[in-house]
Parts: structure tokens; sequence; C-alpha cells
């Protein structure tokens, strides 16, 4: 048809014909070439790794060295390491042995042709620990070893041709101190050698370095990343194109730079702290951090060192790196450096006040939260923040506990207290059997108090801020549902050292590409702790409802730790009730006479070394040998001048030792409540036929009336019924032993049995404890399945009445081991709770083995419930679920207790935490036999003390305080007076429910006649009581004093007075909630 028209075809920049075949690639080979860039094997002179240093200089001529070993195993300071003569070294000279330490002089002269480089160097690789010293003896940076850590920037006054002199104090310890091999938690080997093998200046090439780094991070993002992401093929087509540039311009400096440009497409500019500028939302916090355990595999003594060592690192990476952001718990930690190092205390003061260092926690070490007592809980924050406080005029708002082998569930209630409303952890995700379910959540206590909780979604404290740990800090948070943030603790730990350059060029790259290719959750760096804190409350505050976690954070894992170090442990609980009983009589003392000063510096330096002590490789038993020597003399210490103090304050009070037959006796009870109690008399008042007296009275000082053999009119009597089998009774009991076993226990008042039928209550047992790995730490579940009952031994009657009858019997464990147990009853008083005791001597010389004591009651109950921290936690007794199953050991106080409707069993025990209890089973555990990290752990005699107390009746204050009596045994003194003795110790009581428990009295910090002087004083005199509500529900009461009181305040623990109260004739009254934990403060 005609008019038509065509539209003219155009050219097309595709070329018409093909230049050749071009193939798909095999990304799995492309990928595996990524590693031959940067490896140290034997493309390492081809490749990056050849051009990361422009020029070296060793030997004399540069660097001289010589050493100063001090002798057996020595740690001078400074000043007195450097008073001595050095002999000349070299590099190849071996140091040691294990924990001993030599102070290398250097003497450092920069060669002509490296001093116009751009990053000088010194590189020292020894293969242990070492801190840097300037010549005049400040400390600069600390060294790690073993190609971590080795390298010093020089300063730039280095660069003039003379020798410079500084010294390296070496340790001879790893990071991970000593142990033999590879297993870090083996006992330390005693003679391990260290070879010099680095020390030489070099001048590192700082772009080749960087690309180093451009490249690692964008690499693991072609690794890394879904293959179904374009992120992931652009990551590999420009790593791979930046190998090609290298190769193609032979390694030359031009084509490493043109290599950092292409760098610069997927991750942006990255070469300063700008990066982290733009006001895009960022997801991850990532925060420094160096956990620093007190002790663990190494001791006490170079813990301090490794504080001066990691903190000193920061302190410069900090001043290097302006977004460097580290936090430091541990008052504890703090204190040493201030004593030990004070120049390097003041640079981190002045990090501190410039918000760079920020310290966290408030306690004063990172504790074990399961054995000890609610008080020292209490304590740890109390001197925790008191130091923080005092040092650097702020306290802790965020309590930072990432590695402790569970959580007690009245935590919470104590942060709040404390000043504390947010919890960092980790910790639970080491579950061997249940995945914790969430990331950020409010945890809630027995009180109902609550504190917003993060556990880190990496899943660890000890990040090296790689690729991988910015991805998971998103991808496994649990809680994307109300927030997706979470916070990136990154820096080496456990063993020191925190953040390195690395890890913060890492994370400068992570940021870049998120800005610039994206994908990768945004990290910012700068902001703190707190700042991650204070967005999470905010949105609770506009109406996120963050989830709840009621009740203790479990960790199903480290169930050992209740029962190692079995010796270490009984010096704890009888630390604590030591301490106890001396702020009672001291600040009774003090009322009694001005001029008698209360033991202020003595108390601080008992409790703050039984605080140490608690360290969470200490008390749970699972640091090396070496810490339960130091911590042993530690307590050894307390117990001694503990014992003046009491003397002195029971001398104030008129109390005085029992020096005759004639003088009057008086008991002291410093518990809250009265007792009536059959006691043995002290040696020295004893006669033929009195050797037991009965103690009855109300709180403090107690009637002391001696029981005359044969006027007794409630006895206990024990006979041989049948050949070994013997029965001893009372009037509340009748108990028959075969072998030593409790084959029938009848309650005479109740007409009950209380042995399950064809059961043996006191059966001592032993398992065969071979965990997956950590032998110290565990107990694991199929230890049950190696159940072995020990044989019956000889039984014979050791004491048969009146007052008291027992029955001793011996069992052999093995060619090594026995056990002498010795099973008493009392005679009954009145009404007065009434239990069957076992005191028990052990030579206890087994491996890897735990034995228990059995005790099977005809008892029904789901749950079965034992004593916390100031209250009650109940457990499952069954396996429906696996978080059920998985509580299959656990940590109680001083008494466990199996109760259905009507009746139940508690089982009281002295100084013992391990315990289960398996449908009607109810087992204490009494000792293990670890070899690993001390190799004997537990090993020797032991006297371990339990006792079994049916009641009829719901579980009440009458286990409560029956278990503490036990305890708490009395004392007796000789006083002039009864009758004043108990108007001294009475002065200030509580009246009022018996769930409420007056726990301690003890004078105000910040009196103007107590205080040391570390915060403002406060005018006059106070009394602080603190009371807590014991079985779960709302008391009240009233705190009685014959004192002349002006005011009394409600406080928290920190003791700032908050609410005031009601005081009308010498009576306070108080309303507490279920398990409130209360403190007041009385004004004199």
């Amino acid at each position: 048809m005609g008019g038509e028209t065509r539209t003219p075809i155009t050219g097309s920049s595709l070329p018409q014909r093909s230049a050749g075949p071009v193939g798909k690639q095999i990304h799995s080979i492309y990928k595996g070439r990524l590693g031959t860039f940067t490896d140290r094997g034997q493309y390492a002179n081809e490749n990056l790794m050849a051009k990361m240093y422009e020029g070296k200089a060793s030997g004399e001529d540069y660097i001289k060295l010589s050493v100063y070993s001090p002798p057996d195993l020595a740690r001078p300071t400074f000043d007195e390491a450097t008073s001595h003569g050095f002999t000349k070294t070299q590099i190849g000279a071996s140091f040691g042995p294990s924990w001993s330490t030599h102070w290398i002089k250097v003497e450092l002269r920069v060669p002509s042709t490296l001093q116009g480089k751009e990053l000088l160097e010194l590189h020292w690789d020894a293969h242990n620990e070492g801190l840097i010293w300037t010549g005049d003896g400040v400390p600069l940076q600390g060294l790690t070893g073993n190609g971590e850590r080795i390298e010093w920037i020089l300063p730039d006054e280095f660069r003039d041709g003379k020798f410079h002199t500084f010294y390296i104090e070496m340790a001879c310890n790893g990071m991970f101190g000593n142990a033999p091999g590879g297993d870090s938690i083996q006992p330390p080997d005693p003679n391990k050698y260290f070879w010099l093998t680095q020390a030489e200046i070099v001048a590192v090439n700082v772009q080749a370095r960087q690309l180093f780094i451009d490249f690692w991070i964008i690499g693991d993002a072609a690794r890394e990343f879904s293959e179904s992401s374009w992120e992931s093929h652009k990551a590999l087509q420009l790593t791979n194109r930046i190998m090609d540039v290298f190769e193609i311009g032979n390694g030359s400096q031009d084509s490493i730079i043109e290599c950092r440009k292409l760098a610069t497409q997927y991750i942006g500019n990255v070469n300063s702290a700008n990066v982290y500028d733009t006001d895009k939302e960022h997801l991850v916090y990532a925060i420094g951090n160096c956990h620093i355990d007190t002790c663990w595999l190494w001791p006490w003594a170079e813990t301090k060192r490794k504080i001066a060592r990691s903190w000193s690192n920061q302190c410069d990476l900090i001043d290097r790196y302006p977004e460097h952001r580290f936090v430091a718990s541990q008052a504890q930690q703090f204190k040493w450096l201030e004593i030990l190092y004070p120049t390097l205390f003041d640079r981190v003061k002045t990090k501190i006040k410039e918000g760079t260092f920020q310290t966290v926690g408030g306690s004063w070490v990172e504790h074990d939260t399961n054995m000890p007592s609610g008080e020292s809980l209490s304590r740890q924050f109390l001197y925790g923040q008191r130091f923080f406080e005092s040092r650097f005029g702020e306290r802790c708002r965020t309590f930072w506990l990432p590695d402790t082998f569970g959580y007690s569930s009245q935590l919470p209630q104590l942060c709040r207290l404390a000043g504390m409303s947010r919890f960092f952890t980790q910790k639970i995700s080491w579950n061997n059997i249940n995945n914790f379910p969430h990331s950020t959540f409010n945890w809630v206590s027995l009180d109902n108090s609550q504190v917003i909780c993060h556990m880190a979604p990496d899943n660890t404290y000890t990040a090296a801020a790689h690729f991988g740990d910015v991805r998971r800090s998103l991808e496994q948070n649990k809680s994307m549902d109300q927030d997706p943030t979470g916070i990136l603790a990154f820096g080496k730990g456990d063993g020191g050292g925190g953040p390195t350059w690395e890890m913060l060029e890492k994370l400068r790259r992570c940021r870049g590409m998120s800005d610039t290719t994206g994908l990768l959750p945004r990290v910012k760096m700068g902001e703190t702790v707190e700042d991650f804190f204070d967005q999470l409350e905010k949105k609770a505050e506009k109406g996120t409802k963050f989830v709840t976690w009621y009740g203790e954070l479990y960790l199903e894992l480290h169930r050992g730790t209740y029962t190692s170090q079995a010796n270490n442990k009984w010096n704890n609980r009888k630390t604590e009730i030591m301490l106890h009983d001396i702020e009672y009589l001291a600040t009774l003392a003090t009322l009694r006479d001005n001029t008698y000063n209360y033991p202020k510096k003595d108390l601080d330096d008992i409790w703050e070394n039984t605080l140490l002590c608690q360290f969470h490789d200490c008390l749970p038993g699972s640091a090396i040998e070496m810490c339960y020597r130091d911590s042993d003399k530690t307590y050894a210490y307390g117990f001694k001048t503990g014992k003046k103090l009491i003397k002195d304050a029971l001398s104030v009070l008129g109390f005085s030792e029992i020096d005759s037959t004639y003088e009057r006796l008086v008991a002291v009870n410093t518990l809250p409540w009265p007792r009536k109690e059959i006691v043995e008399l002290p040696e020295i008042v004893r006669s033929l036929n009195t050797k037991y007296a009965l103690i009855q009275g109300d709180c403090g000082a107690q009637n002391v009336q001696r029981l005359m053999n044969a006027y007794a009119t409630s006895k206990a009597s024990i006979e041989e019924i049948r050949d070994g089998i013997f029965e001893l009774s009372n009037n509340h009991y009748k108990v028959q032993v075969e072998g030593g076993s409790i084959t029938s226990l009848i309650d005479l008042v109740e007409d009950r049995e209380i042995i399950a039928k064809g059961g043996k209550a006191n059966q001592l047992v032993i398992f065969d404890d071979k965990p997956l790995y950590w032998q110290a730490w565990d107990v694991e579940v199929y230890h049950f399945e190696t159940r072995k009952e020990l044989p019956s031994g000889t039984s014979q009657i050791i004491e048969q009445g009146p007052h008291k009858v027992s029955l001793m019997t011996e069992t052999k464990i093995s060619e090594d081991s026995w056990i002498k147990t010795t099973i008493s009853l009392t005679a009954s008083i009145d009404d007065q709770p009434s239990y069957i005791e076992v005191a028990s001597e052990v030579e206890w010389r087994e491996t890897m083995k735990i034995l228990k004591v059995e005790f099977p009651v005809d008892i029904v109950n789901t749950e079965a419930a034992y004593e916390t921290q100031y209250g009650i936690i109940r457990r499952p007794t069954h396996y429906n679920t696996s978080w059920d199953m998985a509580k299959f050991e656990v940590c109680c106080h001083k008494w466990a207790d199996l109760s259905e409707h009507g009746y139940g069993v508690s089982i009281l025990n002295d100084s013992k935490y391990g315990f289960a209890t398996t449908g009607n089973m109810m087992r204490l555990s009494l000792l293990k036999a670890p070899k690993a990290p001390d190799a004997h752990a537990d090993m020797g005699r032991h006297h371990i003390r339990w006792a079994i107390m049916p009641h009829a009746g719901p579980l009440d204050s009458r286990t409560v305080r029956t278990a503490a009596n036990f305890n708490h045994p009395m004392k007796i003194y000789s006083h002039p007076s009864t009758s004043q003795a108990s108007a001294l110790l009475s002065m200030i009581t509580l009246r009022g429910s018996p769930a409420l428990v007056l726990d301690v009295i003890k004078r105000g910090e910040d009196d103007e006649d107590v205080s040391r002087g570390e915060l403002p004083t406060r005018r006059g005199r106070s009394i602080i009581v603190r009371v807590y509500e014991s079985l779960g529900g709302r008391a009240r009461g009233a705190i009685q004093t014959c004192l002349d009181i002006k005011a009394v305040w409600k406080t928290n623990l920190l003791e700032d007075d908050g609410e005031q109260m009601v005081l009308s004739g010498g009576e306070v009254p108080i309303e507490l909630r279920a398990f409130e934990v209360a403190t007041f403060r009385f004004q004199l």
C-alpha cells in the first residue's frame, strides 16, 4: 500500500560478533581463590602478605637486650626490678619456668633508612604476656604473644637515630595460663619455658595493611551473604578484581592503592571515624570490653598484671580510634589498679571523665550468684557502687555479668535497690539442653521487681568483631517483635586483652558496607551501653511491651559448680555467718560504749576479701589449685581477724571467755528469734553427769541450764533391736538404722512413716562423674545411670543418752577413701522442731566420682522448694519437658523441702549447695573429684553435716529458722548478769509475722564516727536494719527498739534515704510484700 514509511534500524553498542566464549564462574573456585591472596603459607612471598612491610631492622646495632630474672617466682615492682643489674640476652633465649617474671631492658635505635617511614612498630614475640614500660616507670601497653598483639607503635621521638631505653615486664604464662598442650583447662605445667623469637623494628606499609582488612571484610561478604543476593555476587566479583589488579601491577604500591580504591565501591571511605557520622538508623551497638577473670587458670597476682596490660591497651586504642567505647566492671580490679599502677589509674580516670572508658556492673567482682548469701549479693553492690562513686563520681546504671553460671531469682530486686535498672549477660546461651527464647526482655524477681535484660544476640562477650558477628547480632536476635537492636560485645576476654586495632578497623568496614552496599546490619560505635539501654527504656515508656521472664535464669550447664571445692564453699558460708555476727555485736558495742570504735576498716577488709572469693570461678570451684591456696590464706586471715573482733565487741558488752566451772553461763544468740536447744557444754564446765545444757530465751542472750543425766525429763534412747539394726527414739521420732542407712523414720506425733516403702534414707551413693568436657564445672544427666550404693559398714553406739544418742557407721568407699557417719537424735523439747542429725568425716581420694546422700521420702509433689537468697524457689521434681529435666541438679542454700498438703520433709545442710529432687528421691551432693583444672580438688579430709527434719503442715518458718539455727550454733560465754546481757543484745528486735527475717544489724556506712572518708559523711550515728519476707506472702510486723531514735527512713541497699517511716513508742510498723528485701536507717 502506498504512503507507508519505514523506521530506520538504529545501531547497537553490542558487537555483532562474539569475541569468544565466556563461561559462568564456578563460585566455589573463585571463593576458594580469595584465600590465596592473604595466605601465610606457600603463597606468602607472592601475595599481599609480602607487601606488608617496607623495611625491618634487628640485631644489636639497633636492639640491645638485657634481662633481670627475679628469684622465687617473685613479681617485683618497676622500681624494685630496675634497681638490679641486667645481663645480656638475645633472640632465641628461653625464659621460665611457669609463673616466673623476667624484666627485659630494651635499648632501641631506629636506622636512618626507616626514620622517614609512615608507621614504625616494635614487633616483640616471646609467646607469653608482657607489659611495656617507659624508662621512667610508666606502663604503656600490654603484649599477648603467639602472634597476637605483638606490635607497639614507636614514639616519634625514637626517630632521631639515638638509642632509647624502655622495659618489657615478661610474665611466663600465656593468655590462658600454663596448661600443657592445647587443652587450656588442664592443670598448669609448672615447668613451662618460653622462647623469644621476634624482636625487630618494622616499617609498616599502611596501605597494604589497610587493604588486608578491606579484602578480609569484603571477602566475608562474598562467603557469608546468601548466594541468592546480588550483594554476595558483587563482593565476589570485586575481591577477584582486586586480586587481578594486584597481580597485573606486580604488587606495586600503585596497584595496592588502586585496589583500595576498588574496595570503596563496596565499603565506602573507611579511613577514619567519620564512617559512623551518617544519620542512618543503626541496629547493632558495638561495645568494646575485656572480660578479665579475677582468677581462673592463673592466680590473683597475675590478674593484677592482666588488668594493667589490658586497660593500657584500651587507653591507647581510645587515643587512636576516637569512636572506641570501652567498658570495664569489677571494682576490685579498679582498686588493684589504683594501688599498683597509679599513673595508669589516672589515665583510666581521665578516659572515664571523657566518657570513652565506661564503668559498668556496680559490683565488687563479677561474682557467682548461685551460692553467695542474700547479704553477700547486697554487699557486692554496696561495695561496688560505693567504690565507683567515690573514685569516679558516679554509680553504675547497668549490672554487667556476662560469664556467671546462672542468675539468682532475686537479682532484679537487688539491682533496683542498688540503683540499676538494666542487666547485660549472655551466659544462658551456653545451655546444653534448651535454647533460651529471648534476647531482650523484662526479667522479674521473686518480689515482682524487674530489670530490662539484654543477652547479646551474637552469644558471646568475646566477639572478634568479624563480619559474621555483626550479621548474627541481628539474625540471632530473638526479640525482634519488640526491638531489633542488640549489643555486640567484642574484645579478647577471659584472660583479658580486650579489643584490638584489627577489630576496630573491621567494624569501620562493616559500617561502611552497610551504608554503601547494604544488607549487613548497620553497626555503630561511639555510643555506650547506657545509650543502648536508654533507647530500650524510651521504647518501653512509649508503649513497647517487652516479654517477661519470671524467676531464676537457670544455666543448663556447669551444675557441678554447686559442689566442687567443698572446703572453699565451707569457708564462704562460715565467713558470711561470722560477718553477720561481727556487725551485730559491734553495732551494739558502739551503743554501749562511746569509746569503742566500730571496726570499719577490718570489716571492709574481710568483706572485700569475701566478695573477691565469690568471683565466678573461685567460689564455684572452677579455678586452678594456686587460686585456692590464695583463697585459703585469705579466709584464714578473715577468721583470725574476725575472732578478735567478736571477742573485742563481746568484751565491751560484758562477756568473757569461760575460764572456770563456777562462772555464770550465758549463750549468745545472734539470730533474730527465740531459741530453745540442747547443746554440748564447753569442756571446761562439763562434769561426769553434766555434758549438756538446755539453752533457752529470746533474741540475744539466753539462759544456760545444765542438764543432769539423772534428772532428764525428756529423753532420747538407742538400742540394738536386732543384730546390726538399731533404733533411736525421742518423743517425736522413732528411727531404725541398718548399716548406716535409715530404713524407717516414724513421726510418733503424726503416726506417719516418712521413708518410702523399701527405701533407705541417709543412703550414701557414688556416681561416675565424667562430663562431656568441663570436669570441675559439670555433672551430666547420664551420671544417674552409674549409681552405686556404698556397702553397709559396721555400726556402733557412741552415745547412749539421755539427752542425746548417736550411732557411728564406718563405710569403705574404695581402697583409699572412707566415710564415717554419725547419726544423732537429741531429746525433744516441747513443741520445738526436732531433726535427725548426721555428721560425717570423709577421707576422699577418688578420681572423677561424685558422692551424694539419698532420702527417698513418702511425699508426693511435682515441685520441691529450695532456699535461695532472701526467699524460696520451687523447681520441678519431674521430667515432663526438657526444661524440667534440665534442672536435674540445682543450687540450694541451707535447706531443701518436699511437701504435700499437710506434711513435708526438709533436708538441712551445713555449707553444701548441690541438690536434686527427682520424684520422691531427694539427694544432697557432698563431694566431687574432678582432675581439671585442679588435679587435687577436694582430695583429703572433710567434715560434713546434714539433717532430716520432717514437719506436719506446710513448709513454713520452722524450716527457715531451724536451718539457720543449724548453721549458727550458739556459743557459751561468761557474763555477770543474764538479764543485763539480754537487754544489751535486744536493743533492736523484730516482732510480727514469723515470715519476716531480721537479717542484718550494722552501722551506717557514712556515719561520721564510722566513715573512712571515701564519700561525704552523714552527721550523727545511725543503725542499718535489713529485713526480708521469707515465705512468699505479704507480712506485717514492727521493728522494736529501746534506743533514743530521732527518725527512721526506708532506704535502698546503698543507704540512700527514701520514705520516712512512722516511729511511735519505740516501734516502727512495717509491711513487706512477698520476698521483699527492705532496709531501714535508724537515726540516733
